[in-house]
């Protein structure tokens, strides 16, 4: 007597797997280098993204990683520039990223 899986769920495992549809490793492979392209192209097209020319305050403390407190005494010290449109304030973006880069140090590591 031969036995036989009988589904008690109606499922209709197992099912006959046809030669066609075997996966190989070779398969696996291409589809994960496939998969790796994509993503690069994916995060590639999102760096290139350019941001808007203005900025809000809580995209500026985004984008600095900064509290609400420290924004203000940048405003206050005149280290950031804005600009107050009906009580919001607005930041260049150009601007922000000139005060990064004119505070670059030289980049060389300390020998210990």
């Amino acid at each position: 007597m031969e036995n036989k899986f009988q589904p008690t769920t109606g499922d209709t495992y197992p099912q006959k797997i046809f030669a066609h549809q075997l996966i190989t490793v070779d398969d696996l492979s291409q589809f994960k280098k496939q998969l790796l392209e994509e993503l690069l192209i994916v995060l590639k097209s999102h760096t290139g993204i350019i941001p808007k020319k203005w900025m809000k305050s809580h995209e500026v403390r985004r984008l600095l990683k900064i509290s609400p407190g420290t924004l203000q005494s940048l405003k206050i010290s005149g280290v950031i520039p804005y600009t107050k449109i009906g009580g919001v304030h607005f930041y260049d973006y150009d601007d922000i990223q000139k005060i990064l880069e004119s505070g670059k140090t030289g980049g060389t590591k300390n020998a210990r």
